[in-house]
């Protein structure tokens, strides 16, 4: 791969996904650069961000005219990472032609001294840990832990001495009078209120792009929108005359297979490596999409281009090598698109090369069969295949598919579970409707049989899709919600009139499932871990789903999580900036519907109404346009204790484009919510941003989450709803807003899918051979051990249901060993001094700079791909 990491893009890729910054080489330190570095501390310190000891030295080390640009760029690529570039000017315009020295040297330090105060567990710039006490040196305010400080300090001759010490991050030395504390009086170690946490850069290392590729390649659960721009553009960067060097063995994902493959279709040295990875039809039509420049997804196939004879020769080998029946059903799934592709393919020309091809396009097309030369090629093709008969003058094909519904049709679960054994995804979706028709008050024979067959070769996805719905299926639901495959979320939901299962058989599928999904991780070949660290919190966080329709987020939040809202000094700040492109007008506006317990509508807050009970909500003022360069920017106050007094349960924001233009439209479009103290002035704080989102698709209206104030909870929900006319407000849609509140509710709550715990503690009782601490049931880590001949399966049970401890402590010991971390925030004591490991965790923090391999949600979920 050539890992062009100068490249602008790949450079702010690099920041979001890794908080790691690409340092060109430089000798040229001087007194004029460290000066410069202390301005651009001061600019990132503002923004939130701190630079690690590593980075602060590289930074120092380039030449003038290196260190403008890197430090521009840092500063446009953190700008535009938070949502600030839109409406943030420099305070140092000319930066770093120009260095007001000692002014960013106080404000640096004022910064520091500030976020101390507020939240005294700070990243040590050194370490990147959180190890108590964090202080700030003086005079230069750069944070250091105690331990660092003690190995860094160099003392003079004697105590009666001059004495000095130097600061391991900028490399400075201070003289003293003596023996002396050399702590910035800070007030750190005080206690904090809760306040955010500074974000460590770190010098990125060569391969990271590389590695990041690698990664997005290996996943096995679908990419959201975010995920899949990050590896078309680091596909991009790759050298695709030399593709067989940077591919990997295999692609499990179907699209990224098609990203990754379509570039070299018409490249004559790589165009075999296209058969090598494709393996189905769909995965052909999916290569001539992306080719066209359409997406991998299907929903919107753009018009095809034409192919070179070569490709058509390549394409028409490969679909005659497949299995026909699976030819013939995947051509039916997509019929429009493969007429097309059978115009550019010509598969009858020649139909006796490819005659098992020729049969399909005859059977798709309802080709009529005359006496020539191609009707005797398709019927003695045909006559070798079952399932394939005549009907009059048309060749017709009895599908899979076809079958299956006609035995479940029938109610014969024998047949059925036959038939679905040859297909384990398809067995683990329909499994609940097999053991609801089997009326068997316990696990039918067949169905047992099938499953037992089916789970060693079934995919994540819907391993962890039964899974979750096994779990609450013995209890009643109301209403069931669908979230239909699509460019953007949306939710339908029906009533549901299923009689719920046994409790012995929902019961008996999860536990084989469960037991298969700990097998497989403790066979699949990878690190063990001495040691793992989980938080109990990430049971309020489900495995990731609907993916695809995803807003791209500051933090990747999974929809159906819960999260605790600010604390109650603190009000909540919903923003909306936007940008109308050239020639057209858009409004769109923030609002709030608000709701009591029983989902009854009781008020609202937005343009039309600023202030909703004498300020628990407040709207900053409507604006209607949104004109280039600046475009606009509305907030909305949230006092959430004020608003909970006045009989409010449910408040649900929503972003609705008031005159009917849809959010794709526009070239720029963002949301989200920061944490503020009481009614601070309303600018756009970096440092104060809790989420920000994307507003994308061909939708009208937004529905980010749903605040529940009983449980100071926020319900991530992502969706968007339909709309009619122009005109839109949240008055208008307050019936609409309440129903999809109270199901997608009445569907979240239950847990009904796998959760990041589930696969966190299976993980954990699977790859551990040490200790296995729980944090957040209490003040301290409760702690597990696994007997010698304890089964990996109930140890898992034993830490997910919260049995009763093995130990309890403090803090997990974790100095030089092999560490996993399930995290919610990512910061632990003691995390900078593991030996090596694996990190999960959905919010930023010090764990990002310690010796540890981050890892997302969804490859914790790749980490169940079947083994042997």
């Amino acid at each position: 791969m050539t890992t062009s990491t100068t490249s602008d893009d790949l450079a702010g890729l690099l920041l979001r996904r890794r908080q790691s910054v690409y340092v060109p080489e430089g000798t040229a330190r001087s007194a004029e650069t460290d000066a410069a570095v202390v301005v651009l501390e001061a600019e990132l310190a503002d923004r939130g961000h701190l630079l690690t000891g590593p980075l602060r030295r590289a930074l120092t080390a380039l030449g003038p005219a290196d260190l403008a640009a890197t430090g521009r760029k840092l500063l446009a690529d953190v700008d535009a990472l938070m949502g600030s570039d839109r409406t943030h000017t420099p305070l140092f315009a000319r930066f770093p032609d120009e260095i007001p020295y000692q002014h960013a040297y106080d404000r640096f330090t004022a910064t520091v001294v500030a976020h101390l105060a507020a939240q005294p567990h700070q990243p040590c710039m050194n370490c990147a840990g959180t190890k108590a006490p964090v202080r700030a040196l003086a005079p230069c305010a750069h944070l250091l832990c105690a331990d660092c400080h003690r190995k860094e300090q160099d003392w003079g001759c004697c105590d009666e001495c001059c004495v000095w010490y130097a600061c391991p991050i900028c490399e400075q030395r201070y003289e003293t009078d003596g023996p002396t504390d050399p702590w910035l009086d800070s007030g750190a170690g005080l206690g904090g209120d809760g306040g955010p946490v500074l974000r460590a850069l770190r010098l990125a290392e060569p391969g990271e792009a590389a590695a990041e590729l690698a990664a997005l390649l290996a996943r096995r659960t679908p990419l959201s929108p975010q995920d899949h721009d990050d590896l078309v553009l680091l596909l991009g960067h790759t050298d695709r005359a030399h593709a067989a060097d940077w591919l990997p063995a295999s692609i499990p994902l179907r699209e990224n297979k098609a990203l990754a493959l379509a570039p070299l279709l018409d490249l004559p040295e790589t165009r075999a490596l296209v058969g090598r990875y494709a393996d189905t039809a769909t995965d052909v039509l999916r290569i001539l999409v992306v080719r066209s420049g359409g997406d991998p997804d299907l929903l919107e196939p753009p018009r095809l281009r034409g192919l070179p004879r070569p490709v058509r020769r390549e394409l028409l080998g490969l679909l005659d090598r497949l299995d026909f029946a699976r030819l013939a059903e995947d051509m039916a799934r997509h019929p429009r698109a493969w007429k097309r592709v059978g115009e550019l393919l010509h598969p009858f020309e020649g139909a006796h090369r490819h005659a098992r091809v020729a049969l399909a396009f005859a059977v798709l097309r309802e080709t009529r069969l005359d006496d020539g030369a191609l009707g005797e090629v398709l019927l003695t093709e045909a006559a070798r295949h079952d399932g394939v008969r005549l009907a009059g003058d048309r060749l017709r094909v009895v599908t899979w598919q076809g079958r299956v519904e006609e035995a479940l049709g029938r109610w014969d679960t024998t047949a059925a579970a036959g038939l679905l054994r040859a297909r384990p995804g398809e067995l683990l979706r329909r499994l609940d409707l097999l053991l609801a028709r089997s009326g068997s008050a316990t696990l039918p024979e067949p169905v047992g049989e099938a499953l037992a067959h089916a789970l060693p070769r079934t995919a994540p996805g819907p391993l962890l899709g039964a899974y979750g719905q096994l779990r609450i299926r013995s209890v009643p639901w109301h209403r069931r919600v669908f979230f239909p495959r699509g460019r953007v979320t949306k939710a339908y939901a029906v009533e549901d009139h299923r009689p719920p299962l046994p409790s012995r058989v929902a019961g008996r599928a999860a536990e084989l499932i469960e037991a298969e999904a700990v097998r497989r991780l403790t066979a699949r070949e990878g690190e063990r871990y001495d040691v793992a660290v989980l938080d109990a919190s990430l049971a309020d966080l489900p495995v990731p789903f609907a993916e695809r329709a995803s807003a791209a987020s500051l933090v990747a939040v999974p929809r159906g999580s819960s999260l605790p809202m600010p604390a109650d000094s603190e009000t909540v700040r919903l923003f909306l900036h936007w940008t109308q492109p050239k020639g057209t007008r858009v409004d769109l506006d923030l609002s709030v519907a608000l709701y009591d317990g029983l989902w009854r509508f009781i008020g609202h807050c937005d343009y039309t109404h600023l202030e909703y009970a004498g300020g628990a909500a407040r709207h900053s003022g409507d604006l209607t346009s949104a004109p280039a360069p600046h475009g606009a920017t509305e907030y909305l106050d949230l006092d959430l204790p004020r608003l909970a007094s006045t009989g409010v349960r449910f408040v649900v924001p929503a972003v609705i484009s008031y005159n009917d233009v849809p959010f794709d439209e526009l070239p720029d479009a963002f949301a989200g919510f920061m944490a503020v103290k009481g009614k601070e002035r309303a600018v756009y704080d970096p440092r104060t941003v809790r989420q920000r989102f994307d507003l994308g698709g061909d939708a009208k209206l937004r529905v980010p989450m749903i605040v529940d104030l009983r449980t100071r909870h926020a319900w991530w929900a992502d969706v968007t709803l339909a709309t009619a006319g122009i005109d839109h407000d949240v008055w208008r849609y307050r019936k609409q807003i309440g129903r999809l509140g109270n199901d997608l509710l009445d569907t979240f709550q239950p847990r009904g899918r796998a959760t990041l715990w589930d696969l966190a503690c299976w993980t954990a009782a699977a790859r551990t051979d040490g200790e296995v601490y729980v944090r957040g049931r209490g003040h301290v880590l409760w702690g597990y051990r696994r007997a010698a001949d304890e089964p990996r399966a109930d140890f898992a049970l034993r830490i997910r249901d919260g049995w009763e401890p093995d130990v309890l402590r403090a803090e997990p010991a974790l100095a030089g060993r092999r560490t996993l971390l399930a995290l919610l925030h990512g910061e632990l004591a003691g995390a900078q001094d593991v030996a090596s490991g694996t990190a999960y965790r959905l919010y930023p923090g010090p764990v990002d700079a310690a010796p540890l391999e981050r890892i997302t949600a969804g490859d914790l979920a790749a980490w169940l791909a079947p083994v042997g």
